[in-house]
């Protein structure tokens, strides 16, 4: 009886702790791809899942994600600067920096179109609220369904660049989208979250 008024106790407060603000820590998500085509299918699944670690304190976030078949990204957002620079190494396009705003440029705000969901989803112990997003360009319709949580202090590239109609930091992502006759779905959901940031050597 003790042991499981124990593990109540234990849950209750983690849960608890959990929706508490945290300003610093790093977030683990992975990415999977698939698709309808066959051919296609099987280059998704050369590539595997996508891991990506988001590293933040305060006002500043970090995420890197590696692949070998994509190659490496790194992103750095600072709010108080309100600059994004993102690093991208792969063998197609080799070393490139870009250095921007973290607003939403006024063309892609023109294409993007997003709603305010009905519904909430509980992902690792934070209640995220859901947007439904639709992005029109170039003739391309992608559908997104994001759950988002405003407990984290962290910044994320795809909220930044949809722009202040989305409020936190995307816990879940589904996207879909058509292309060439190909449908494709991309999966993007957090799988761990420490609560400090350890340091790197």
């Amino acid at each position: 009886m003790k042991n499981i008024l124990l593990i109540l106790l234990v849950s209750i407060s983690t849960v608890g702790f959990s929706q508490d603000k945290l300003t610093e820590g790093v977030v683990l998500s992975k990415q999977t791809m698939s698709t309808d085509n066959a051919e296609l299918q099987g280059q998704l699944a050369m590539i595997g899942d996508i891991v990506t670690t988001t590293y933040f304190k305060g006002n500043k976030t970090r995420s890197e994600t590696n692949n070998f078949m994509t190659g490496s990204t790194v992103t750095i957002m600072d709010s108080d600067s309100n600059q994004m620079l993102m690093a991208l190494n792969n063998q197609a396009t080799g070393k490139k920096y870009v250095l921007q705003t973290m607003d939403a440029s006024d063309e892609n705000s023109e294409n993007v179109t997003v709603t305010k969901g009905d519904e909430t989803k509980m992902v690792l112990g934070y209640e995220c609220q859901e947007y439904n997003v639709e992005v029109n360009k170039d003739g391309v319709v992608v559908k997104m369904d994001i759950y988002t949580t405003d407990k984290l202090s962290a910044h994320s590239q795809q909220s930044t660049m949809i722009g202040a109609d989305i409020n936190g930091f995307p816990m879940y992502l589904k996207m879909d989208m058509s292309q060439m006759g190909m449908n494709l779905t991309i999966t993007q959901e957090t799988t761990e979250i420490k609560k400090r940031i350890c340091s790197r050597r």
